[in-house]
């Protein structure tokens, strides 16, 4: 008897459209998305001096609605959901309770009683199943993800690209915050947030819309110079921006505290999971700490490369690579609380030989205001 055949990872509403743009795919979070079109540094360029258009539709979205939903939301979530105005957004971790995150996250109040959490793809099923196990208030719970495709335009041209295709007052949505809002004739939430460092919005909106808005945001933006942007400029752009990425920066074995994360942790908002171990290690120290920084000889440090301090094998990357916009080779790095200063001399590790690094401030890249 034959056996059922494995199935493939998931593909977004736009896979025939990335196909037919030339992009180069892989599989990432269970998904098969565009790594690159043009290149990883055209499009990286493309966001910090103009524009990218992004297909996100791979992110999870969790639906948590009804009378227990701010309740269930201040007891598995860091951040204070209790602080949030109808549409308003906050990035906010699910916490393990030993402090550390389930996923990182964005919750976004739509009204009282009626919240949407946007999580990382290769979590989204995680994530679902952990907030159901951890809801005894009875809160209203629904994996909404199939239900939207989500796009994001980053750079500085993105508003003035978005206000083409769109009647509604950009300048009325702050970051992060929300609204609906019809964009290409297509109704759907028009968010300004993102993962670049730069000015951008995110649209999240009907599947069955994807081809239609995808083609009148680049046909928009092409006298602005708008470009295609896949996974491997929007990972290079994050980390410029020092954020952190999931299974990279953050793990069930870091707490928020070590990832630099304290400033989502509301400590005195009452409980929530995590809450004991973030306090007790407040108190008593941190493990280690997360640092930048930049090579001072050549090579390009990469995710896992061990880091030495002073002879001492010390820690090791979470995240490297060229930053197109700096023309440095930069990285992230956990080290001893103790090392973490900027101006500290390390070595990474790269096949076998030792090369010089320095830790610098984050983030890498701030955007001119």
């Amino acid at each position: 008897m034959a056996m059922p055949a494995e199935p493939g990872p998931k593909r977004t509403a736009l896979y025939a459209a990335h196909k037919a743009a030339g992009a180069r795919m892989t599989e990432f979070g269970g998904w098969e998305m565009p790594i690159e079109y043009a290149g990883i540094t055209q499009e990286h360029l493309a966001v910090r001096t103009c524009a990218g258009l992004f297909d996100v539709s791979h992110m999870g979205e969790i639906a948590v609605r009804g009378p227990q939903a701010l309740a269930l939301l201040q007891s598995i979530t860091s951040n204070d959901a209790a602080r949030l105005s109808d549409h308003q957004a906050q990035y906010s971790a699910l916490m393990y309770p030993q402090g550390s995150a389930v996923d990182d996250c964005v919750v976004h109040r739509l009204a009282e009683n009626d919240y949407f959490i946007c999580v990382n793809a290769a979590n989204t099923d995680k994530d679902f199943d952990w907030i159901v196990s951890h809801n005894p208030v009875g809160a209203e719970l629904e994996n909404v993800s199939s239900q939207y495709s989500q796009l994001a335009l980053q750079g500085p041209r993105a508003a003035a690209i978005l206000g083409k295709v769109t009647g509604f007052d950009l300048s009325s949505i702050r970051t992060y915050w929300f609204s609906p809002a019809r964009c290409c004739e297509v109704d759907g939430l028009l968010a300004r947030t993102g993962y670049t460092g730069e000015d951008g919005f995110e649209f999240y909106f009907s599947p069955s819309h994807s081809e239609h808005v995808w083609n009148a945001l680049l046909e928009a933006g092409k006298e602005e110079g708008l470009q295609p942007v896949g996974l491997g400029a929007r990972n290079t752009l994050r980390l410029e921006a020092g954020y952190a990425l999931y299974g990279h920066e953050l793990d069930e074995n870091t707490t928020l505290l070590e990832a630099n994360l304290g400033w989502i942790c509301k400590l005195d908002k009452g409980e929530f999971l995590g809450r004991e171990a973030l306090l007790k290690q407040r108190a008593e120290g941190l493990r280690k700490k997360l640092v930048g920084f930049e090579m001072a000889e050549p090579g390009i440090a990469r995710d896992g490369y061990a880091v030495w301090i002073n002879g001492e094998k010390a820690g090791q990357v979470t995240s490297g690579s060229p930053a197109p916009f700096l023309k440095k080779n930069i990285g992230l790095a956990y080290v001893p609380p103790a090392a973490a200063q900027p101006g500290l001399e390390m070595q990474i590790e790269i096949r076998q030989r030792k090369v010089r690094a320095v830790q610098v401030a984050l983030p890498f890249y701030k955007r001119p205001k």
